[in-house]
């Protein structure tokens, strides 16, 4: 998988966009994050230069359980480690699986999302 896939596969939910999010820091690492968000809630961050992982939302339990059996799968970097993991690019990990993660993640930020939030998403949605 490339970026171009990458970025194509998580702009295809409803209601996602995306944006460099940080821009104005210091870190040269930092200003390739591009964020991608469901309205306003991010569900991924992943650098655009280097596309070595992507830091998505978990639930702690299967965080720990991906964390026991995939080596690819570490604590969130720089994010909450009971929230977020990261998972690393064209190494053990399939496609697949990261794809699964990824649109796992998203599904966590809808569920916790206002019901009026999750109207819109559906308005959105369906007019796609």
């Amino acid at each position: 998988m490339n970026i171009e896939e990458f970025r194509n596969y998580c702009l295809s939910f409803p209601g996602v966009h995306d944006k460099l999010a940080f821009l104005n820091t210091k870190s040269e690492y930092d200003r390739g994050l591009l964020a991608f968000y469901v309205l306003d809630k991010w569900f991924c961050l992943v650098n655009v230069d280097y596309f070595d992982f992507c830091t998505i939302k978990c639930d702690q339990e299967t965080a720990l359980e991906l964390q026991d059996l995939y080596e690819d799968v570490q604590p969130g970097w720089h994010m909450n480690k009971k929230h977020w993991i990261s998972v690393y690019f064209n190494r053990r990990l399939p496609d697949s699986k990261i794809k699964e993660l990824v649109r796992h993640s998203y599904e966590q930020v809808v569920e916790s999302l206002s019901r009026k939030d999750r109207e819109q998403l559906r308005r959105l949605h369906d007019e796609n």
